[in-house]
């Protein structure tokens, strides 16, 4: 029994130590990510209540054929920042957002890797131009990308947010077998499920690390691993693998546009067309413009008027505006909707509202963790006088 019991002790002091040392290496960077989480969560209900005329507009009888309103869009913009993305609602008091969107990868920080971002948005019935949002220095799109990659470079940023994501997986896991009491018994379940209020500033501030982290445990793993499908690649692959119960992927035939064909000066009303009858219940549609001279024009019909996830998509020759490809939600494996899902999980919009005030909570949680733990630590190495 004895052997046992120091087993346990040993256990407890290793998970200690690496709760400790990993905390304090990650601790500033899960303080961004769990900041950032909290501000993201409500930007879309924030930005529409800010910005109520750049977004909604007064329905009327019929909208103008899509070419029509990407010309203005193009106009407004300029020639030298092409549109090559729009969205376009399905509810009839929402303004169409034309994109024009390019980056340059060799650049260290955010601001360098965005050469242009920036967005018209069109009242769909007049032509109007309802607003010009640059979204470079959008402060929720700042925001994003500093939750994102630090306001780095993909390419540098993005392991580092998402090692220190996985060294969170781990706390969580440590800080679950330091708060799993040896017995027990009326005391220590007082002292584990509820925080003392009325205590000194050391117990409050252990409570406050300890309780919310225990409540909180769950949701936050869910919040880092849904993170870490966008870090790493061979995770994002094993969590395909778990839900589909295959590593193979779908064989998916790649399709052309027919630059040979003689161009239709509305393809793009034709494709628009086509879709409307395609999807008749979709709520929205995201349509990215073809690059190159093969390239195809890409549009996806979202069934929910807010989450991502469950879209049908549908491929468009660019230059005729006819129908190549479409691939459907109802026919994707379990993993494929599962990494479909993943940024309505992460973000919490997949529970709708409640879903997002819980992401809400749990971020902020989340974030407060490194700054408790890291008080515990300072005052416990303090020597006492």
């Amino acid at each position: 029994m004895q052997q046992k019991g120091s087993h346990k002790t040993l256990f407890k002091k290793v998970a200690g130590w690496l709760h400790l040392w990993l905390g304090l290496a990650s601790g500033l960077v899960i303080i961004i990510l769990g900041i950032t989480g909290c501000l993201f969560a409500f930007q879309k209900e924030i930005s529409e209540a800010t910005h109520n005329k750049r977004y909604f507009v007064q329905p009327q009888q019929q909208v103008l054929p899509l070419s029509i309103l990407l010309t203005k869009a193009q106009h407004a913009l300029g020639e030298g920042q092409p549109v090559n993305n729009i969205t376009v609602y399905r509810q009839l008091n929402r303004a169409w957002e034309f994109m024009a969107y390019k980056t340059n990868d060799t650049a260290l920080t955010y601001y360098g890797c965005i050469e242009f971002f920036r967005s018209a948005f069109i009242n769909p019935y007049t032509g109007e131009i309802t607003s010009i949002l640059d979204y470079k220095y959008d402060f929720f799109n700042i925001i994003k990308y500093l939750h994102w990659s630090l306001l780095l470079n993909t390419r540098y940023g993005q392991p580092i947010v998402g090692y220190s994501t996985l060294i969170f997986v781990i706390l969580l896991i440590t800080g679950l077998i330091l708060w799993y009491p040896k017995k027990w018994n009326r005391a220590t379940r007082r002292q584990s499920f509820t925080i003392k209020w009325k205590a000194r500033y050391k117990r409050l501030n252990y409570d406050l690390h300890n309780v919310p982290g225990f409540y909180c445990m769950f949701i936050a793993l869910v919040l880092a691993l849904t993170g870490m499908v966008y870090s790493f690649n061979w995770f994002s692959c094993f969590v395909y693998a778990a839900a589909s119960g295959t590593t193979s992927y779908p064989d998916k035939k790649p399709v052309y546009s027919d630059s040979s064909s003689k161009p239709v000066s509305n393809a793009i009303d034709i494709m628009f067309a086509s879709v409307i009858r395609q999807m008749p219940g979709a709520m929205r549609f995201n349509i990215t413009l073809a690059e190159g001279k093969q390239g195809t024009v890409y549009i996806l019909g979202y069934s929910d008027k807010e989450t991502y996830y469950k879209y049908d998509a549908l491929q468009y020759d660019q230059y005729n505006g006819q129908l190549l490809s479409r691939n459907n939600y109802s026919a994707l494996n379990r993993g494929e909707k599962l990494i479909q899902a993943n940024y309505d999980i992460h973000v919490g919009a997949i529970g709708g509202i409640p879903g997002k005030i819980i992401a809400f909570i749990v971020s902020f949680i989340a974030g407060s963790l490194p700054v408790t733990g890291f008080l515990i630590w300072w005052w416990k190495r303090k020597p006492r006088h």
